[in-house]
């Protein structure tokens, strides 16, 4: 097994076991089942509060507003159709158990029916003369009282009263309802609760668990796959399960694992790059210092023609070594410049004219630049962003070797244009070739030199001086880098 391998499963165990030993409470899962649990015991208090505070005047209200009911519309069949009265009275007394009597002016019952259950109402006798009283001193047509059962302590009833065909007929119509059942209402209703509560709370519980489970799979499975990349396996691949942030989550990291595992393949080909960038140009110093020392010391033309080579590949080594520098320092944020304004069709005549050298060796260097043109920026940082644009082309300019080096007015910017007609870039790693390290698969040859870092340089250099680049190539057809920036008054 190997050693990778093992540390994995051993933080997966430490981890598993530092859970079992102690439950953290700040973990999705208990926080989950104390919210699901919290919200269970808030929703259960308060249906006992509504049932105990409020069951009681709700039932009167209730109550009082049907019996209402019922004697507005026995008043309108006793005007309408007189037949149907004690029919109807009696349906109203059975289905809502109420009591119904109708009296003349001087209290003689004319009519009364009830059911057996509300037996006589000669105990109430008081209290409906009472509300009789109280009909007569109202201006309103009818009158409610609420009176105590005698015989049953804690009990009422509710006395409707209520003139029938107008108050100049004098007829009384009484409907008198109990209102003693909510008792037994509520205790039904508090036995009903104590169950609804105990299911509530074990459904809660249920809940909880199983929604927990299904948030914290996901985000244990990213953190298992998160400790197999910290241990360097960039093939690990992320799964966010079925939420929308877990999926985003585990996207996110894929991108950040696929870019890891990018940027460790860029570092070994650097590796191998600045090894043989290195080997080469030490290699030609040792030989030619020791054919110096050797041979050519007593011949000045040998030797000035040795000590030519020794300081060509000090340079190439210096040119490395200063690229790996100003990558370090722009990924430090702590590269400086050095901003003035300054005539930059100067600038790219200089740094042309140091390449027309290439036409020695087989290059048809075409350069056109505009007149004095003046930007604001750091001349010498632009001056490397040009050379290594034609370094770029030299290197990759294929067998035409053609370079065309441009600068020209595009309305209030000016353009920086170096054209090669080389093998060009594939569409799918355009993106990619500012990437630090990065060498395109068309252009992939251990002979060119370079460190895969000029780019990177040009971009950081760029983007400093919030100046537009960008590179316009087709693959078999050459390709065009270039940059624009704002122009300014001299």
């Amino acid at each position: 097994m190997s050693t990778k391998t093992t540390r994995t499963r051993t933080s997966k165990g430490f981890l598993k076991d530092k859970f079992k030993s102690k439950v953290d409470r700040s973990s999705i899962k208990t926080v989950t089942l104390l919210y699901f649990v919290m919200y269970a015991i808030i929703l259960i208090l308060l249906i006992w509060c509504l049932q105990t505070f409020f069951v009681d005047n709700y039932y009167q209200r209730m109550k009082i507003r049907e019996t209402n009911q019922t004697s507005h519309t026995l008043e309108s069949l006793y005007e309408k159709s007189p037949e149907k009265f004690a029919s109807k009275s009696l349906h109203y007394s059975l289905s809502n158990g109420v009591t119904i009597r109708v009296e003349t002016p001087d209290s003689t019952t004319i009519y009364e029916n009830g059911t057996e259950q509300d037996g006589s109402l000669a105990p109430f006798s008081p209290e409906i003369q009472a509300a009789r009283e109280q009909l007569g001193q109202s201006s309103f047509s009818s009158a409610s009282v609420i009176v105590k059962d005698n015989n049953n302590s804690g009990y009422s009833r509710l006395v409707h009263v209520t003139y029938l065909g107008g108050k100049d007929d004098g007829n009384v119509l009484f409907v008198v309802a109990p209102l003693y059942p909510v008792r037994s209402t509520i205790s039904i209703l508090r036995q009903q609760l104590v169950y609804i509560s105990f299911i509530a709370m074990v459904i809660a519980m249920v809940l909880a668990y199983l929604m927990s489970i299904r948030l914290a799979s996901p985000i244990e499975k990213i953190t298992d796959s998160a400790i197999e990349l910290s241990h360097g396996d960039y093939n690990v691949k992320f799964n966010g399960g079925m939420f929308t942030e877990t999926k985003e989550l585990a996207r996110t990291l894929n991108t950040a694992s696929y870019e890891m595992q990018k940027t460790d393949s860029y570092q070994k080909d650097l590796i191998a790059n600045v090894s043989h960038d290195l080997k080469t140009p030490l290699t030609m110093i040792k030989s030619y210092a020791e054919m110096i020392d050797d041979i050519s010391g007593d011949d000045p033309v040998k030797r000035k023609q040795h000590l030519h080579v020794i300081i060509q590949e000090a340079d190439r080594l210096n040119k490395l070594v200063t690229d790996m520098l100003s990558v370090s320092r722009l990924q430090s944020n702590t590269l400086e410049l050095n901003k003035e304004k300054f005539n930059i069709a100067e600038a790219a005549s200089e740094v042309a004219d140091t390449y027309k050298v290439m036409s020695e060796q087989g290059y048809t260097v075409n350069v056109s630049i505009c007149k004095a043109t003046w930007v604001f920026g750091d001349p010498e940082r632009l001056k490397q962003v040009m050379s290594n644009y034609i370094s770029n082309a030299i290197k990759y300019g294929g067998e035409k070797k053609y370079i065309k080096i441009e600068l020209k007015r595009v309305g209030r910017k000016v353009r920086f244009d170096v054209v090669d007609h080389g093998v060009g870039i594939p569409a799918d790693e355009i993106s990619h070739v500012w990437d630090r390290y990065y060498r395109t698969s068309a252009n992939h040859d251990r002979n060119i030199e370079g460190s895969g870092l000029g780019l990177s340089i040009v971009k950081g250099i760029l983007t400093l001086h919030n100046a537009d680049y960008g590179v316009d190539s087709k693959e078999g057809s050459g390709s065009d880098f270039w940059f624009e920036m704002d122009t300014v008054r001299k």
